[in-house]
């Protein structure tokens, strides 16, 4: 890997690239598959040993495995932000987990350019299914205000925490669900998400469209249906004590996790479900034969939680790296990323260019064909995609965290700085690490490098533009 020893400039990037162009293939459809705190390690293709997930590991057997791809941020609002459009969080409007009563996140302005409204120019029709959290319902932000022609799922990342919900949104429509009602729990909303998901594919199969599958697995509640996916787990690997959670009264059902009494199990479980999930999209593709021209991304919003009674210690979620969601180590922020296209992308594939969220809008783009031009931080990876060695790089990345104190990563080549406190003291000293040599971030040597440190100070202070909403210690945390 090539180390940027020299900052040349930095801000936005306005993408200009003909590699799909020299390409034969029509414009694809696009599935993009998106975890909830799934950890780098999490996975089989990435060193997972106890759980199982052998349609996520046949998808990066057929298509590209990327080692070092990076979520939008480290907790979920400001990473699905930077994603959807395109702009890491130091430009992103999204920057924190800010809440709105009595139900809904701080909304993207009436004026956002995402990826779904993009697409939707290029003629394709468009569909969310899972978690939203970027605007509260009919807000400007709400997903059918930003270019989303079908949502179905859950507005509020807060009552996402419950996967036995009162009600989920379909658009604009409360959609009740009277086996949940009081304290029942029979209608497990992942699956209804899913079935959607599955239903929208089924009546756009002769459109072109783009799918943005926000399921909510495996965050914490740690709960899932009692069936032959859970009992895979169920005695036959170690538990630890029970999660005693909020069963009824204040809370249930609203934000508080309910109870685990098996957390190592529910969370295996939670994944073997998304991992299902996935299998049942490609099986669905292949049976409508769309699997050649359609593009299908999996990947995470940020790394491992350790709550509602999570354990990645005990799975090894983060794998080879230092860190869970909510740390500006690598195991919050690079995540796991395939990329599956049959004829297209080389199967068994394997990639270290350096990538983030920010670079999906760019990417898509050129797939699309759209002609709008756009305002991005990202890079577009179709030249990775097809294996071509023109591939553009990223001059630094960037990411902000506004809660603990605020935080402040950034990367320039193998180089990688954090701050911490910066929302106290945003003058304080640098972490510096060097990730081809010391990937978990164990040696800083920010005293060995002070011309490093200078060139990444640099780059913090051109980054970012001041939020008139998020600034450092100004958010409401949701976990």
């Amino acid at each position: 890997m090539k180390t940027i020893n020299v900052l040349k400039s930095v801000g936005l990037v306005f993408i200009v690239s003909n590699a799909y162009a020299q390409n034969k293939q029509s414009q694809p459809n696009i599935i993009y598959i998106l975890a909830d705190d799934l950890g780098y390690g999490d996975v089989g293709c990435y060193g997972q040993k106890i759980i199982k997930t052998p349609n996520i590991d046949k998808l990066a057997c057929e298509g590209m495995l990327f080692t070092q791809h990076y979520a939008g941020c480290t907790v979920s609002a400001p990473s699905r932000s930077s994603l959807l459009t395109g702009l890491h969080t130091g430009h992103t409007f999204i920057r924190g987990n800010k809440e709105v009563e009595p139900e809904g996140q701080y909304p993207l302005p009436a004026k956002t350019y995402t990826i779904a409204e993009m697409l939707k120019q290029a003629g394709y029709v468009t569909g969310a299914f899972g978690k939203w959290g970027l605007g509260y319902p009919g807000s400007t932000g709400d997903p059918n205000n930003m270019g989303f022609d079908e949502f179905y799922g859950y507005n509020c990342q807060k009552l996402a925490h419950n996967s036995y919900p009162y009600y989920l949104w379909h658009n604009q429509s409360k959609v009740m669900l009277p086996g949940n009602e009081g304290l029942k729990k029979e209608q497990y909303a992942p699956d209804l998400i899913h079935r959607q998901a599955i239903r929208f594919l089924e009546q756009n199969k002769s459109k072109r469209f783009f799918m943005y599958l926000a399921y909510t697995l495996p965050h914490a509640e740690l709960t899932s249906p009692e069936d032959t996916i859970y009992n895979l787990y169920n005695t036959k690997i170690k538990e630890k004590q029970p999660y005693k959670g909020v069963d009824s009264g204040e809370g249930y059902k609203v934000g508080s996790y309910g109870t685990s009494l098996t957390p190592h199990s529910d969370f295996a479980s939670m994944i073997t479900r998304l991992d299902a999930y996935v299998g049942d999209i490609m099986s669905e593709l292949k049976r409508q034969g769309l699997e050649k021209n359609t593009l299908v991304i999996f990947t995470s919003d940020n790394g491992p939680h350790r709550e509602g009674g999570a354990d990645p210690d005990f799975f090894d979620s983060y794998g080879p790296l230092r860190g869970v969601k909510r740390d500006m180590f690598e195991g919050g922020i690079r995540v796991p990323m395939i990329a599956f296209w049959p004829g297209t992308i080389k199967a068994g594939s394997t990639t270290d260019y350096i990538s983030a969220f920010w670079d999906m809008m760019p990417t898509f783009k050129e797939l699309s064909g759209c002609k709008t031009a756009i305002k991005t931080d990202g890079i577009s990876i179709v030249p990775t995609l097809l294996s071509k060695k023109n591939q553009k790089q990223h001059k630094y990345m960037y990411w902000e965290f506004h809660e603990q104190g605020g935080k402040i990563a950034v990367r320039m080549g193998d180089w990688k700085g954090i701050k911490l406190n910066y929302g106290k003291n945003p003058t304080g000293k640098m972490m510096l690490y060097n990730l081809k040599k010391d990937i978990h971030e164990d040696h800083d040597v920010a005293d060995i490098y002070p011309q490093i440190v200078a060139e990444l100070e640099s780059v913090i202070r051109k980054a970012r533009a001041e939020s008139p909403v998020f600034n450092f210690g100004s958010e409401t945390i949701i976990k």
